[in-house]
């Protein structure tokens, strides 16, 4: 695992936290973990992209000591909302980057998408706990944040599920002895449609999740299984393994969250229900672990689980996913920014659904890969996919 000690850390009473897009899915759970134990942590700094109203209700009830809105047209109604609190208030993608930077031992980064690049690495440079829930900045940049990562001793804790899942299972002293790893997906809303239904399906039925309760863009990739990919090229950059060693099986009731398999025949398997705070707390308590207000898991209750290869002809985004880490360079910064164009533009009407992964293998095909030598190249590379991608769907 990236940056991870193997010595459990000295603690102080409290430990300091901020949260990067502390109003979305993510955040919220994160929140609602903090104000259960309100004696363990204190906030230092909440961060949005433009819901005031939501904010501001969150660092008044935590104490937190800034609050930042990304979109600067916000700033007036954010500190008028912040009025007589004490709480600083603050706007702007660059306050968003300094907010990261302030002395938080732990920052959960749950910015989506490329937007989150910048903040988390700010958190990096400084040496933080980073829970990371983007996995946007790492499947962009791999292996040049992994280095700075190592570079300023970092420690990087996944908050995806699937990847937690991995990390409390995985024997990080033996890894020659590991086969495999098994990513896990829930299929989407759309797992037993026909290709035909699929074309048809509206943003409305895409970002109804069956069981996980998550933003509308994160939804939308569950449904395309560009989730899935994404995830993969990201398993592969925190745990060290060739793509072909990265294996993904779809698990509708989403309860083994993700497996490793052994050279001796053995598979771990973390389980548990599909509730984000159980993952969140993992990592907000790291090296330890704290009690989470989750369901208890009732096997005999589900009674039965399944799993099943995903159909490659129906769920297209994972093979466009397997041949850009295959690619390397900046193709997995193309296809994250041509998805996130295309998800946008299907959101909005423009496109069907099944437009999205033929937009993302499109770009890709138009915008070559080339090495990635700094981060400075992702934020070009960024802005060219995104003007094909658009073009495409226009």
């Amino acid at each position: 695992m990236v940056g991870v000690s193997p010595q459990p850390r000295v603690e102080s009473p409290a430990r300091r936290v901020s949260i990067l897009g502390s109003t979305g899915s993510v955040g919220c759970n994160t929140l609602d973990l903090i104000e259960r134990w309100p004696q363990a942590f204190t906030v230092e700094a909440l961060t949005a992209n433009r819901n005031v109203e939501r904010l501001a209700a969150q660092a008044r009830r935590v104490g937190a000591k800034l609050a930042v809105v990304a979109d600067e047209r916000c700033y007036g109604a954010l500190k008028a909302a912040l009025a007589g609190t004490g709480i600083q208030a603050a706007a702007g993608p660059e306050a968003v980057v300094e907010a990261a930077a302030r002395p938080a031992e732990w920052v959960m980064a749950a910015i989506v998408g490329a937007a989150g690049l910048k903040p988390t690495l700010a958190a990096i440079r400084r040496g933080a706990v980073v829970a990371l829930a983007n996995k946007e900045t790492l499947v962009c940049t791999g292996d040049l944040m992994t280095a700075e990562v190592a570079r300023h001793g970092a420690t990087l804790l996944p908050v995806d599920s699937e990847h937690n899942a991995i990390f409390q299972v995985l024997d990080y002293d033996q890894m020659d002895s590991v086969e495999r790893i098994v990513l896990t997906a829930s299929g989407g809303p759309f797992r037993e449609m026909s290709l035909d239904e699929m074309g048809s399906v509206t943003p409305a039925q895409a970002v109804a999740h069956p069981n996980w309760d998550m933003g509308a863009k994160i939804s939308v990739d569950s449904a395309t299984m560009m989730n899935k990919g994404l995830e993969l090229i990201e398993a592969h950059h925190l745990f060290g393994l060739a793509e072909e060693r990265i294996e993904i099986l779809v698990h509708p009731q989403s309860v083994v969250h993700s497996m490793v398999a052994y050279v001796d025949g053995s598979v771990l398997a973390q389980m548990g229900q599909p509730d984000m705070r159980t993952p969140i707390a993992y990592t907000l308590a790291w090296p330890r672990r704290m009690a989470a207000p989750v369901e208890p898991l009732d096997l005999a209750k589900i009674h039965q689980l399944t799993f099943e290869t995903p159909d490659p002809v129906r769920f297209r985004a994972l093979a466009v996913a397997r041949q850009a880490l295959q690619t390397g360079g900046t193709a997995p910064a193309v296809m994250n920014a041509a998805n996130e164009t295309a998800v946008q533009c299907f959101l909005d009407g423009r496109i069907g659904f099944l437009r999205i992964a033929a937009i993302v293998e499109e770009t890709l095909s138009r915008l070559p890969s080339r090495a990635l030598r700094q981060l400075e190249d992702v934020h070009s590379v960024d802005r060219e996919a995104r003007r094909i991608a658009a073009g495409l769907a226009s």
